[in-house]
C-alpha cells in the first residue's frame, strides 16, 4: 500500500468516524467551528452562516435538578458565559447543587497562556455544568447554569 493509499485511508475513516462526531458536538455545546489534529490529518468543522442560532443551553441538555411544585416561586436561571475564547477548567469542587456567592470563582479559561477568571455574576446554587472541563470554548458560549438566589435572601 502507498502513502497516498494510507492518506486515503486516513481521510475515510475521519469522514466516517471524526467528522459526525465533532459535528455533533459543535451542536450540542453551541460552538462555531471546532479543530483537530490526529496523526498527520488536521480536521477544521464549522456552523454554515445560514445555520440557525443554536438552542438555549438548556434546551441542549437538561437539567438534572427536579422541578419544583406549581405554588413554590419558579428560580430564576442565569447563564454564566465564557469572557474569552479558550479552554475552560472548573474551580476545584464546583457541581450542581453548591451555593455560590456573587464573584465567587466557578472556573477558568486559559488563552494563550493568561488565565481569565470565570466568576458567578449573583448570588445562588449552580444548576448544571455546561461544559466538559478542559474543553475549547468561545466567547460568550455558556458554561454554568446556575438559579438565582432569591430577592431578600
Amino acid at each position: 500500500m502507498s502513502d497516498e493509499d494510507h492518506a486515503l485511508e486516513a481521510i475515510a475513516r475521519a469522514a466516517a468516524d471524526l467528522v459526525p462526531e465533532l459535528a455533533e458536538r459543535l451542536s450540542r455545546h453551541g460552538l462555531g467551528e471546532i479543530e483537530v489534529t490526529t496523526d498527520d490529518l488536521r480536521i477544521r468543522v464549522a456552523r454554515s452562516a445560514a445555520a440557525p442560532p443554536p438552542a438555549d443551553a438548556s434546551e441542549q441538555e437538561p437539567s438534572r435538578s427536579t422541578s419544583p411544585a406549581p405554588d413554590a416561586p419558579q428560580p430564576t436561571g442565569v447563564g454564566v458565559a465564557s469572557p474569552a475564547v479558550g479552554f475552560f477548567v472548573y474551580a476545584d469542587g464546583l457541581g450542581p447543587g453548591l451555593e455560590v456567592a456573587k464573584g465567587d470563582a466557578l472556573g477558568q479559561i486559559e488563552m494563550l497562556g493568561i488565565r481569565h477568571d470565570v466568576r458567578a455574576p449573583r448570588s445562588g446554587t449552580v444548576r448544571n455544568l455546561v461544559a466538559e472541563s478542559g474543553e475549547a470554548v468561545e466567547y460568550g458560549q455558556v458554561v454554568v447554569e446556575m438559579d438565582a438566589a432569591e430577592a431578600g435572601t
